[in-house]
């Protein structure tokens, strides 16, 4: 499923137009953006839990030349799926 499928889906389950669904969703996407680019995590009970973590710099080798490179240290997005969403995927 791609966003534009999520827009339709959305759409058609809650009666609001696809520019209203797009709307929402984007608002959606871009609040949890802004929420973990300020190091908050965003709990959404029973889907799981997006939370940002600290990845340490290490060394990496590029498979082409086999030079050993430098990989610096950054911060990177985390998702920890609810216990509803595990039960509905098994």
């Amino acid at each position: 499923m791609n966003k534009n499928d999520l827009i339709a889906s959305v759409a058609s389950s809650t009666g609001l137009s696809k520019a209203d669904a797009a709307k929402a969703i984007d608002a959606t996407l871009s609040s949890v953006t802004a929420s973990l680019s300020g190091g908050t995590e965003v709990r959404l009970v029973g889907f799981g839990t997006f939370s940002v973590s600290n990845r340490r710099a290490s060394q990496g080798r590029n498979p082409r030349t086999g030079a050993v490179i430098q990989i610096p240290a950054c911060r990177v997005p985390k998702f920890k799926a609810g216990k509803a969403l595990k039960q509905a995927v098994n």
